[in-house]
């Protein structure tokens, strides 16, 4: 595991153009000022910057690509170079008051024992995914085709996205998992809150959710 240390910046040093996704305000909404974050899969480090600096956070972010590990120098950010597959091992156990999975939990391979992680290190977790229940893409596998949309943009020969679900499918595995649904919320392709048939009419879900107590 390797560390980049955004303090190792020097005043030369020019903060990265960052890519603000619709559902950064979303997840900032539920992260209170002041608060620990680890980021999973973070990228370039645009959320955790957003939540810097409008939340006025303290995190780090767990990234496995080189590209991404420099733009994330780049950003002042935090981040620890490290493959999600292999777990959490170097996080002890609530060590961060929320754990976030953003648009990532369809490319893990080992997708029950990341959410365990998730629980075990953070008091709260964080998870958004594109919905493939989503109405456009059950057309399109009517017709007879893999989906292509806005929140899965790849085709099925290239795509990274190995574990597709939709709302029910998830919050089924968090009863497996013992994790309690703190809230839920649904984006439309318009990003406009869903409430009517969220499974079918929502292209993006979020969840916040918890560890059951033991009884």
């Amino acid at each position: 595991m390797d560390w980049i240390d955004e303090s190792a910046m020097n005043e030369n040093t020019q903060p990265a153009a960052i890519a603000l996704r619709p559902d950064f305000a979303a997840i900032a909404e539920w992260i209170k000022p002041g608060a620990k974050i680890l980021d999973l899969g973070c990228g370039d480090g645009s959320l955790l910057r957003y939540l810097r600096d409008t939340r006025n956070v303290f995190g780090y972010g767990v990234e496995i690509e080189d590209d991404n590990l420099l733009k994330c120098f780049h950003n002042g950010i935090n981040v620890i170079q490290n493959d999600l597959e292999a777990g959490l091992s170097s996080f002890e156990s609530d060590s961060f008051d929320y754990v976030i999975l953003s648009q990532t939990l369809q490319a893990m391979r080992h997708t029950e024992g990341i959410i365990q992680e998730m629980l075990r290190v953070g008091k709260e977790g964080i998870v958004s995914f594109p919905n493939f229940g989503y109405w456009k893409n059950r057309m399109q596998v009517i017709a007879g085709h893999m989906p292509v949309s806005e929140t899965l943009p790849y085709s099925w020969y290239d795509t990274p996205n190995i574990h597709l679900c939709t709302l029910g499918d998830f919050e089924a595995l968090c009863k497996q998992c013992n994790a309690r649904i703190l809230e839920r919320r649904v984006m439309s392709a318009h990003n406009h809150p869903v409430n009517f048939l969220p499974n079918l009419m929502g292209i993006l879900a979020f969840y916040r959710f918890e560890r059951k107590s033991k009884p």
